[in-house]
């Protein structure tokens, strides 16, 4: 069922195969050197095989990077399955897969991403401990989508005070790309901050209900990153901040749910250049991971761990706008430095 392949980069990589129930897919492990690769399993379709490990492998080191950042004792690590969760998905298969996570020994905990649910974790536990995200059990954590949306609220807000002053975000226009979870989430948040809503989503009942219940301003999906707005929050897909986009937007801030938003490591110096203020992504949206925490590490007051983890990631990101600003670099620039150092010195 695990195939092990060569992964320059990664201490591991492995394809998932299983004919009997469909299976197809890929788990990535970056590092374990803060401790067992924690990262979520997404369902999706790819273009290809290809597609699928390019996009594990860098989720996969997107989420050592975030579990550091975080402050957690968690490396890094992805999962993914290829096919269209609407109609592929089936129990035999999300058991399948719990099977071949089962068969790392722990070096890997799977939880809810993109395509999942807390109903298929509860499948997955069937035929494995180390899942997260569950709805049942003494540390179950649940859906971690709210938690993620509070942390990126919270970033938002630390970017505001650098950018205009204060923290407060009424009255600020916000075009926020993508209502799935977090991203309806953090509409809600920023709703009852005073926030004013652009909206864009694939899923045009999702944007029906956002202008409904928020009075939000729907948008093109090719179009919201150009909205006149003054923070941009990414939560889809990444790799939307490249060439072609950057140039267009018009927010002075970018603060969202999205992994991998940075197309090249170039689109942060081009933003730098445009004078945006971006805020990188991995400690901006490291609230779901540290919800999921709470359960893979048995935190027996979760809601305080969990509200103690949120403001401690607030302050790292109002201290890398500040080296940032210092230095006169991107903020993504001094990010990756601190997690690269933190991981540098543990393999000592």
């Amino acid at each position: 069922m695990l195939t092990r392949l060569s992964s320059p980069g990664h201490e591991d990589l492995y394809r998932v195969e299983d004919r009997e129930s469909g299976l197809r897919g890929y788990i990535a492990l970056h590092s374990t050197r803060l401790g067992p690769a924690a990262g979520g399993l997404r369902m999706r379709v790819y273009e290809g095989d290809d597609a699928a490990i390019e996009d594990v492998l860098n989720l996969s080191r997107g989420m050592s990077y975030k579990n550091a950042a975080a402050g957690l004792p968690l490396g890094g690590g992805k999962a993914v399955i290829m096919g269209d969760p609407g109609h592929d998905k089936t129990p035999p298969l999300l058991r399948a897969m719990g099977r071949a996570i089962d068969s790392l020994g722990g070096r890997y905990w799977t939880a809810e991403d993109m395509g999942m649910s807390p109903d298929d974790m509860a499948e997955i536990a069937r035929e494995t401990r180390f899942v997260a995200g569950r709805d049942q059990g003494m540390h179950a954590s649940g859906d971690p989508s709210p938690v993620t949306a509070r942390g990126v609220m919270g970033a938002m807000q630390a970017g505001a005070m650098r950018v205009w002053g204060k923290a407060d975000l009424a009255g600020r226009r916000v075009a926020v790309q993508g209502l799935g979870h977090v991203g309806w989430h953090l509409c809600l948040m920023l709703h009852e901050a005073g926030a004013r809503l652009i909206v864009a989503d694939m899923d045009a009942a999702r944007v029906a209900s956002t202008v409904k219940e928020f009075g939000a301003e729907p948008v093109a999906t090719g179009a919201i990153h150009a909205a006149e707005a003054d923070i941009f929050a990414p939560c889809a897909i990444g790799g939307v901040l490249n060439a072609r986009s950057i140039p267009e937007i018009r927010a002075a801030l970018i603060c969202g749910a999205a992994n991998n938003q940075l197309a090249t490591p170039e689109a942060a110096e081009l933003l730098e250049a445009h004078g945006i203020l971006y805020l990188p992504d991995y400690v901006a949206n490291g609230g779901g991971i540290i919800n999921v925490a709470a359960e893979i590490l048995q935190i027996a007051d979760r809601d305080g761990w969990v509200a103690d983890r949120l403001s401690a990631m607030q302050a790292n990101m109002a201290h890398i706008l500040t080296r940032a600003a210092a230095e006169g670099v991107s903020p993504a620039v001094i990010a990756d430095r601190m997690v690269e150092e933190q991981l540098l010195a543990q393999a000592v």
